[in-house]
């Protein structure tokens, strides 16, 4: 299955914070849309990076309460891993477990058109599973 059959699914809108937003507002746009991650982009179309909760605990821990005033630039991971909407399923699932990433943004002709956590991954693998489990059960009962 292709990355693109997953953002036909889910939808392609992707939750995104400019570089200059604090700490204290990506905070918010998490709690708002209950979400572990957004793009960080100065007009929603090109990638400067990424941020997750993760990031933020992390970086609670050297710079305390300080950090809640801080730019999400400060914070989030510039070199951003991507795929396309052409990409399989499979590949990107091994991808995020090798590097230990949670969520991929999904890049079109240079622009962002998705993004893809490894929960939507992991509901597509086994729903795969299933189809192929029911196709064997079909098989064997003639």
């Amino acid at each position: 299955m292709l990355i693109g059959t997953i953002l036909q699914s889910k939808g392609t809108g992707v939750a995104t914070v400019p570089p200059h937003a604090t700490v204290s507002e990506l905070l918010a746009r998490l709690a708002e849309l209950n979400i572990g991650a957004v793009v960080v982009s100065e007009d929603g179309l090109s990638i400067a990076g990424i941020v997750s909760e993760r990031d933020v605990v992390r970086r609670l821990n050297e710079h305390g309460a300080a950090l809640l005033a801080m730019p999400v630039s400060s914070i989030m991971t510039a070199d951003v891993r991507t795929c396309g909407p052409d990409a399989n399923v499979d590949d990107l699932r091994r991808t995020m477990t090798n590097h230990r990433i949670r969520h991929v943004p999904v890049v079109r002709d240079g622009r962002l058109a998705g993004i893809v956590s490894i929960g939507d991954v992991v509901k597509t693998s086994i729903q795969e599973l299933e189809s192929e489990k029911e196709a064997l059960v079909d098989y064997i009962n003639g």
